[in-house]
């Protein structure tokens, strides 16, 4: 391969059809193994889910004094938030001119500073806690390219000004192409966030929390107390259950119909740092596209860095940062996955000639009808029982905000903002109808369409691939691996019932209609589904 090729071109060649290499945050910070629940547990308090809501909730209730447990499914921070872009800003792309149509002013403003204390708190723990994380204060922006969507964004400026930020509208920017408009928020920040969790994961069982993984849940009963089942056995009784789990594995109150999930893909790789943009950029344009660098280990340990390879200014070794690149948003199971990652490398090599694009991963959001996440009581009669969900793509400082606010309800004080999180608020249900029939439209296009449509004989699928086929009345997910086996599931997703797709890049089968993924061994990767896909012979 020779080095005068252009770099695209060389990554394109060492990568064929791109597939996932791995998060870079969770490749950088390993932390240690928790141990399984294995035996009945009683405690005031156990939360499902070790994501940044989840950890965040368990965190404040113990300094609060409550005894609690984490039940975690895979690895601590490893699922969403370990796939993140990793910032923390209260500039959620177009939210606030929204937020005062649809809602008001005053939902504005309690957005606003709810994100925003969620951010400055983070800030104190790290100081307080002497967390390093690569912590580092920019300047976010929300950009357009095209000159007609200029209006939008100068009302968003005026709306998040309004909300109590400090916006403006600008028009100059670090990207190195030129913008129509763009918001900016000064003082906002960006950090490693697995770093950040381990960090307050080992600080909460110092204090007294349990934190269990590969401990996968399966059945709640509501009570006092309430009663949490296992796929090991072991049941947990506890006075309070909060439900963090990204999707909610538990819908008392229909949440999954006010729900969408939308995946992303991110490719990453070292840039000299004389091409960073200096700030955290995002555009709703070109299916998305956000933009940011991080500190860049370099690894050679010399004199004059600090322990992650990086001197005083934050750039890594041989002047390097890490420039991360999110876009190409989809509905899992749906489209080709390489092809979106071809686009994204291929976008960022354009704008960003110097990096060596050799990470790749994909994130996945869960995007609520109405704009608002869902954090607080599970359903219209829930006493005991709470949910975090629906960040909309911003489950970094949402998640941080879940944790006091729900820590605040489950030891009885008032948050200024619970009224707006709630999910069991039905004041918007007119204005968000629109969104939900379309959501459910499209559920029901992929439970009955999918069913329906032609499939190819098992003998065409190659190595590395997946398919759905059809055997008489069942379907089938087939994926031959690449010694040329077969590996044989029920195409049927354990959540619902919804057919998965295989997604060739990740090597995982999905459902388009919840956002449930699993590997080529039927194992769920990602939930609302709580059971692997069933085995089949053929």
């Amino acid at each position: 391969m020779s080095e005068h090729q252009p770099r695209q071109e060389r990554q394109q060649q060492r990568h064929g059809r791109r597939r996932v290499s791995g998060s870079y945050w969770v490749e950088t910070a390993p932390g240690p193994e928790r141990p399984a629940l294995t035996e009945d547990l009683d405690v005031d308090v156990v939360v499902i889910g070790a994501g940044m809501a989840g950890l965040s909730t368990a965190y404040e209730l113990t300094r609060a004094g409550l005894g609690v447990a984490v039940l975690e499914a895979r690895r601590v921070a490893a699922g969403v938030t370990g796939h993140t872009t990793a910032k923390l800003t209260a500039l959620h792309t177009l939210v606030y001119d929204k937020l005062r149509r649809t809602r008001d002013a005053q939902a504005a403003r309690l957005y606003a500073r709810s994100q925003c204390e969620a951010i400055e708190h983070a800030w104190e723990l790290v100081d307080e806690l002497g967390i390093d994380c690569e912590w580092e204060t920019r300047s976010a922006y929300t950009y357009v390219r095209d000159p007609n969507r200029v209006e939008e964004v100068r009302a968003e400026a005026e709306a998040a000004r309004d909300a109590g930020l400090a916006a403006s509208f600008v028009t100059e920017t670090g990207l190195p192409f030129p913008v129509a408009g763009a918001v900016r928020v000064a003082g906002q920040a960006q950090f490693h966030p697995r770093k950040y969790l381990l960090a307050l994961t080992a600080d909460l069982v110092a204090h007294g929390g349990q934190v269990f993984e590969n401990t996968v849940v399966r059945g709640l009963t509501e009570g006092e107390p309430c009663r949490v089942t296992t796929a090991t056995g072991a049941t947990v009784r506890a006075r309070h259950v909060v439900v963090a789990t990204h999707y909610p594995v538990f819908d008392r109150a229909l949440l999954f119909a006010r729900l969408s999930p939308r995946r992303e893909l991110v490719v990453a790789g070292p840039v000299d740092a004389a091409e960073d943009p200096d700030g955290m950029y995002i555009t709703p344009e070109e299916n998305t596209r956000s933009v940011r660098t991080a500190p860049y280990d370099g690894g050679t340990g010399e004199n004059g860095k600090d322990q992650n390879g990086n001197d005083e200014d934050g750039n890594g070794a041989n002047g390097r940062r890490l420039l991360v690149v999110t876009g190409e948003h989809f509905t899992p199971g749906t489209g080709d996955t390489p092809a979106r990652f071809d686009r994204l490398t291929a976008w960022a090599g354009e704008h960003f000639p110097g990096a060596d694009l050799v990470h790749s991963w994909a994130t996945q959001d869960i995007d609520p009808t109405d704009t608002v996440a869902m954090v607080g009581p599970l359903h219209q009669a829930a006493r005991n029982t709470y949910v975090a969900t629906g960040f909309g793509g911003w489950g970094l400082s949402g998640g941080i905000m879940a944790g006091r606010l729900l820590t605040a309800l489950i030891t009885g004080r008032d948050c200024p903002w619970q009224e707006l999180y709630d999910p069991r608020r039905l004041r918007t249900a007119v204005r968000e109808a629109p969104t939900f029939l379309r959501n459910q439209a499209e559920v029901a296009r992929h439970f009955v369409g999918d069913r329906l449509r032609s499939t190819p004989p098992v003998d065409a699928i190659p190595p590395g691939e997946g398919a759905v086929v059809r055997a008489g009345l069942d379907h089938l997910a087939v994926y031959r691996d690449d010694d040329g086996d077969l590996h044989t599931l029920s195409a049927r997703c354990t959540h619902l019932g919804c057919l998965v797709a295989f997604d060739s890049a990740e090597r995982a089968w999905e459902c388009p209609c919840h956002g449930s993924r699993f590997d080529t061994e039927g194992n769920v990767l990602q939930g609302p589904a709580t059971r692997p896909l069933e085995r089949r012979e053929r």
